[in-house]
């Protein structure tokens, strides 16, 4: 497959196509092997135009269920619709355990992002209401990879039960245009999700991502990482995605390892880009 093609396949990403601002980096195969998961791994560096990506077709064109991810639209379509007033808007815990300790307590949004807990977005959407839910994924154009989305009656699970799937391209085109206020929701909105968002920050770079793992249809843990890392501002946008046949697989820990191994392989971290 040429350059030119590969280019030409990344509408979300690319602006223009040219044959030399593509690099397939099969040598990043290693650290998914290390680890002993099978993946993808995309890095877009806005300044220069320039997309690295390792394992091209799953990339592009398979599909995924966003699991945790979807937390960065459901925040912003709960803000816009105004289900969410900011990050502190706080949700009451329902008295359920559900297997997460850490999730039984009343909570804001600025901690059900950053704990990832299910069972409050999942009270989010319901606030949001189908129609407005619907409509808000139909303007962003969400999981239509293969065609429209619609939401059935999994109002609550649709992002976690292999309805809607989306492709690693897609993850990145949206923590991409979210950065620079191209998503179709007020500045403020986004603005908030940004902040909910930073990791990691120091002299050097700042880090900013969703994490997010869920199970495919075979029971396959899958996991993603999907944002940004900046330096001497200067922004690149990564999309990472790993999947294991193992269902209790340490997803938590493989996803941040592999992203920092693969971003200093990259030279950052350092403050040198």
């Amino acid at each position: 497959m040429s350059r030119w093609i590969i280019c030409c396949l990344l509408p979300i990403v690319i602006f223009s196509c040219s044959p030399n601002n593509v690099t397939v980096d099969n040598n990043l195969k290693k650290f998914f092997d290390e680890n002993k998961v099978t993946g993808t791994f995309g890095l877009f560096d806005n300044g220069l135009g320039h997309f690295t990506v390792y394992n091209l077709p799953r990339f592009s064109d398979s599909t995924y269920l966003p699991a945790s991810t979807f937390k960065i639209v459901n925040s912003l379509i709960g803000l816009e619709t105004g289900a969410a007033l900011d990050s502190s808007t706080v949700i009451a815990w329902d008295g359920k355990d559900r297997g997460r300790t850490e999730c039984n307590r009343d909570m804001s949004m600025q901690d059900a992002f950053r704990i990832s807990c299910p069972p409050w977005y999942q009270e989010l959407a319901r606030r949001i209401g189908k129609p407005a839910m619907q409509k808000w994924l139909d303007t962003l154009g969400y999981a239509r990879r293969y065609g429209k989305f619609i939401i059935g009656n999994n109002l609550d699970t649709f992002w976690l039960d292999n309805s809607a799937k989306v492709t690693a391209d897609e993850e990145l085109g949206i923590v991409k245009k979210l950065y620079f206020d191209q998503l179709p929701f007020q500045k403020r909105s986004q603005r908030i999700v940004r902040d909910m968002m930073l990791w990691e920050k120091d002299a050097n770079y700042t880090l900013s991502y969703k994490t997010g793992w869920g199970f495919t249809e075979k029971g396959h843990a899958l996991g993603w990482i999907v944002g940004w890392i900046e330096e001497n501002n200067h922004p690149y946008f990564f999309a990472l995605q790993l999947e294991s046949p193992d269902h209790n697989y340490d997803m938590k820990s493989a996803r941040i390892k592999i992203l920092k191994d693969i971003l200093k392989l990259y030279g950052f971290m350092e403050g040198k880009k």
